[in-house]
Formats: C-alpha cells, sequence, structure tokens
C-alpha cells in the first residue's frame, strides 16, 4: 500500500533508534532481520547476548547490526538508577529497588529514552499491555497539556472513503470510558498521529448514534462538549459532532444530516464514544469489511511507546517499528 510505502521510505530517512525489550522472542528476531535489511531503524534488543544469539541461530536469522544490551550489567545502570530515583522520589523509590527493577527489560527501556539513548520503544508481543505501559507512565510520562494516552488503528478501506482509503479509528485499545476531556484529548492526539504518519490534512468526526442534535441524551451531550473542548485545545483543527457514521463518511448524508459542517460526508478520522464501541467497531470493519488494521499506535506520551498484540505477526512488527520511527521523528525533531 501506497502509504506504508511512505511510512517505509520516511523511517528509512530518520534512521530512529527503536528499542526492542523482547529480545529473545522468535517474532522480534525474525522481524529485527527484515528492519535491518531494510534499514527501516537502529534497533536495539534488550536480554542476554548469547540467549538472544542462540535463540537467532536456531530459528536462522541473522541479527547481525542490531545492538544487544544486556540490563542486568550494563554500565549505565548507576545513571538510570539514579534518574529513576529523582523522578520517583515523592514515591519513595530507593537506588536499590530502582536497581532491581532494571533488571527488567520493560523498565530499563524507558529509561533509555528518558536519557536520551533510544528514540521509541515497541512491545508486547510475549507481555501483557498493562507490563508495558506501568514503566512508561511513571518515567516518560504523557505529553503537557495532554493526561490520557489512547491507542489508533490505521484502516485500509476502499479508497473512496478517508485520505485515499484510510481511516484513523480512536480510542480501539487503552480508555474504556473516556470523559468528555479525554474525548477532546484523543481527538487533538490522533489528529496529531495521522498527520505526522499519514500525511493526511484531519477531519474529525465525533461518532453518536445523533447527528447535530437529532436525538437528546446525555451521551450525545458528552460528544458535543468533546468536540467544543477540542476546538478550545486546537482551534485550527477541523471537527465536528456529534454525528452518525453514516454522515461522517457519506457525501450525500453529510450534506443532508449536516450542511454547513466541513467534516461531515469527508471525514477522515472517527472517535468513537468508548473503547467498547471503537474497539467492536475497529474489529467489523476489519473481519466483515475485510480492511487492514494497523496498530494500536499508542499516542499522548511524551516519547513513542507502543504495544503489540501478543497475537501480533512478524509483519505487524515490522510496520510497528517503521510508525515508531516516524512517531520519534514527529516528536523530536
Amino acid at each position: 500500500m501506497e502509504i506504508l510505502k511512505r511510512i517505509y521510505q520516511n523511517a528509512q530517512k530518520y534512521q530512529k533508534r527503536i528499542v526492542l525489550p523482547e529480545g529473545n522472542e522468535p517474532r522480534t528476531l525474525r522481524a529485527t532481520e527484515i528492519v535491518l535489511n531494510q534499514k527501516l531503524a537502529q534497533l536495539i534488543l534488550l536480554g542476554n547476548p548469547e540467549e538472544i544469539y542462540k535463540a537467532a541461530e536456531e530459528i536462522g536469522v541473522n541479527i547481525e547490526g542490531a545492538t544487544i544490551i544486556d540490563p542486568k550489567t550494563d554500565s549505565n545502570r548507576g545513571a538510570y538508577a539514579d534518574l529513576m530515583v529523582e523522578i520517583r522520589k515523592s514515591k519513595g523509590l530507593t537506588r536499590e529497588e530502582a536497581l532491581e527493577l532494571l533488571n527488567d527489560p520493560l523498565y530499563f527501556a524507558p529509561l533509555m529514552i528518558k536519557n536520551g539513548d533510544a528514540d521509541g520503544e515497541l512491545a508486547g508481543a510475549i507481555n501483557a499491555t498493562g507490563d508495558v505501559l506501568r514503566p512508561a507512565f511513571q518515567y516518560i510520562k504523557t505529553l503537557p497539556g495532554v493526561s490520557v494516552v489512547s491507542g489508533a488503528f490505521l484502516m485500509f478501506v476502499d479508497p473512496h472513503f478517508g485520505h485515499d482509503g484510510i481511516l484513523v479509528f480512536a480510542d480501539c485499545a487503552v480508555m474504556p470510558d473516556p470523559d468528555e476531556r479525554q474525548l477532546a484529548e484523543i481527538a487533538v492526539t490522533t489528529a496529531r498521529t495521522a498527520k505526522a504518519i499519514v500525511g493526511m490534512d484531519p477531519r474529525v468526526a465525533m461518532l453518536s448514534f445523533s447527528t447535530m442534535g437529532s436525538a437528546q441524551h446525555p451521551l450525545v451531550d458528552k460528544m458535543v462538549n468533546a468536540t467544543r473542548i477540542a476546538r478550545e485545545m486546537d482551534p485550527e483543527l477541523k471537527i465536528d459532532g456529534e454525528m452518525q457514521l453514516d454522515a461522517a463518511l457519506i457525501p450525500e448524508v453529510g450534506r443532508l444530516k449536516a450542511p454547513d459542517s466541513e467534516v461531515a460526508g469527508r471525514a477522515n478520522i472517527l472517535v468513537f464514544p468508548g473503547l467498547e464501541s471503537a474497539n467492536i467497531g475497529y474489529k467489523l470493519v476489519q473481519r466483515l469489511g475485510k480492511a487492514e488494521a494497523v496498530g494500536p499506535i499508542l499516542q499522548g506520551m511524551a516519547a513513542p511507546i507502543n504495544d503489540l498484540s501478543r497475537g501480533c505477526s512478524v509483519s505487524d512488527i515490522v510496520n510497528m517499528v517503521a510508525i515508531t520511527a516516524n512517531q520519534a521523528a514527529a516528536l523530536f525533531e
């Protein structure tokens, strides 16, 4: 697909340092070989070097060119522990406790990023989402002005929809029941993600079962208020709602139901009212509509840290390394 090609080309240009904490996991090692061959990023694998090289040899992959770091013996452990104690001093973290935590690659990786030794992280092939994100929340934290981390999916659909056949769905991964402010933040950060990774001119539809007051309910009010807050956060953002899905995507329906909207009928970003509807929605489109879903792309963090599904494929990992590199470039350059 053309957009994935552009994401790969950008990653090749940026050459960001992406750390993979699950260094001896077979799919991760296969993806490492592909990433290195295609020069999509500089990769850092965490773990015992002997175990990593043995695992790579057993499955017949070449990981020459990757940097391998053992969190238990690395010379930066002391500096990282001091940084952890400084960040978590209000929680009473001791240096001994910090050094113990650093034995875990999922803690070591965010400290590498915090110290400027890596640009992004990708994990989750063998670890639960909570275990991946907990260290990130504690030591990387969120972007200024953002309190919520959310997950977006790139949905490759019929080319008549969205941005040449690409729609961005959010939040499909993190927040079960976002409030008005959180929904507004999700809308703004998803627009930034779409612009940075896809290069689209964001047009955000705040979805509901009502369009522009056609129904009255507190759930409708939530989307109306979220739209207002998002406009206050980013006055330049093209955003409208509340809006039904057909009004957001189908031009003739958009003209009928929301004739004054610059988003209706032309939306390329869909913000769902909650995780339940978003997760169901993207899987319906993926499974019944035969769309390709790429993600979740985590957003709102002060550095790009992405979480894989434990059922991910090698190609999923390669795609997410390239996307993480694009996110790092957008944040740091």
